[in-house]
Order: C-alpha cells, then sequence, then structure tokens
C-alpha cells in the first residue's frame, strides 16, 4: 500500500498550502482510497482536506499529540480518489509560534 508519511513545521501567522505537495502520490494515477490522519504538537492551528473536487474535511483543529497519528485511532478522514484527483492538506498557524504537524495518507488501490 503506497503511503505519504509527513513531518512539517507551520511558522507562526503562516499558511502550509499542501504538505502533500512533492509527493510522488499527490496526485492519483489510478483509482484508490486515501486514509488520512493529522496531529499537530500544539492547539490552535486549523487543517482543510480536500481529495480532488470533493473537500473532505472544512476547517478543523487537528488532533494535538507530539507523534504520528496512530492506526486506527487517528484515521478520522477517507475518500475515494479517481485519476488525476489531487490530494490536499492545507494547514493554517494564526498562533504566536511555530506548530509541527504530522501527516500520513495511506493509499488503497481498488
Amino acid at each position: 500500500m503506497p503511503s505519504i508519511v509527513k513531518e512539517t513545521s507551520v511558522a507562526a501567522g503562516a499558511v502550509n498550502d499542501n504538505v502533500f505537495a512533492g509527493s510522488a502520490y499527490e496526485f492519483a494515477n489510478r483509482r484508490r482510497v486515501a486514509s488520512i490522519g493529522l496531529t499537530a504538537a500544539a492547539t490552535g492551528t486549523f487543517a482543510t482536506l480536500q481529495s480532488g473536487p470533493d473537500i473532505v474535511a472544512e476547517e478543523f483543529a487537528p488532533i494535538v499529540k507530539t507523534v504520528m497519528p496512530v492506526i486506527p485511532d487517528d484515521f478520522f478522514f477517507n475518500d475515494v480518489m479517481d485519476i488525476g484527483d489531487r490530494l490536499v492538506l492545507r494547514i493554517r498557524n494564526p498562533t504566536g509560534a511555530a506548530v509541527i504537524h504530522r501527516a500520513v495518507a495511506n493509499l488503497t488501490d481498488f
């Protein structure tokens, strides 16, 4: 099963428009199911998740943990991706300090 595993620090007052940008699996090359988990090292940040034209999750506060998302406990989001769909995880940090975010996308072909 292909996976995207990312750890990124989002600066104070900044936005990361796509944590998954640059991954070989950012764009679906076949139909697959994406299961996504996200954690943030501190409170106060927000995330938005989109898969192609599907808005999987409107702006929400990520789970606060200092570790990678745990399967299955932290994997709240699932979506079917069609060929060409782009997986986008946008992080907004309005706080006064940088916050580390950890994201995992497990991709299952069908």
